[in-house]
């Protein structure tokens, strides 16, 4: 599962795999905690992170939802998603 992002601590992966289920998501993981983020909605789907790092997560979601899409289409067609800048 390739990392596609990394900021403050927080990891952001996309599954590498063709057929991923829907909807179309990307897994956060900060120290022991882990979510998934429907892209679309930009909310917490699967699982939970602290306050502070559920808000950063979210807002670069939010600021980079094109391009997460972008990423989604790409791995359901067997390709590698691309990296995308950090939130600042």
């Amino acid at each position: 599962m390739p990392t596609i992002s990394t900021f403050y601590g927080i990891i952001i992966r996309m599954y590498f795999a063709p057929g991923e289920h829907p909807p179309p998501h990307f897994h956060v993981y900060y120290n022991e905690y882990k979510a998934s983020v429907d892209i679309r909605t930009c909310e917490i789907i699967e699982g939970g992170l602290p306050s502070r790092q559920t808000k950063l997560a979210l807002a670069w979601a939010e600021l980079h939802q094109e391009e997460l899409l972008s990423d989604w289409d790409l791995i359901m067609n067997g390709k590698e998603p691309f990296k995308i800048q950090p939130l600042q």
